[in-house]
């Protein structure tokens, strides 16, 4: 049985420039939309919390099930810099990423994808089943 690399998560780390500058300096619609993205994901929303800073920019983090979408804001160079990591199968990075892009009608981005907690594994390898067995077998 042949060898692959695999991993437990993605990470998308972003930078969305030329946003609508109204609604990055608003707490409520910020917490929204990173809501809303976990959610059109289909990730598993467990907590958030989100703070204004003075006298411009929102920072805050949306705790899913399956890890994290964080953002920081700064209104005043339309800029909104976020970081979605979603581990597992079910919720998908990207879906959470073009939300928001739409939602604070990005003009223009730069995006990476990382893969997480990469190791090898045989190609069959299942990481919901039995991980500690199959990672030292």
């Amino acid at each position: 049985m042949g060898k692959t690399q695999k991993n437990v998560g993605r990470h998308i780390v972003a930078d969305l420039w030329g946003c609508n500058s109204e609604y990055l300096d608003d707490v409520s619609i910020v917490q929204e939309f990173m809501n809303n993205a976990a959610r059109a994901a289909n990730a598993t929303v467990l907590n958030s919390v989100f703070h204004t800073f003075l006298p411009h920019g929102v920072s805050g983090a949306v705790i899913i099930a399956e890890s994290h979408l964080a953002i920081h804001t700064w209104s005043e160079l339309c800029l909104a810099s976020i970081d979605i990591y979603t581990c597992g199968d079910k919720a998908d990075p990207w879906k959470a990423f073009n939300y928001l892009k739409d939602a604070f009608q990005s003009k223009k981005h730069t995006v990476t994808e990382l893969k997480r907690g990469i190791f090898e594994a045989d190609e069959n390898f299942d990481l919901q089943k039995n991980y500690k067995e199959q990672i030292s077998g």
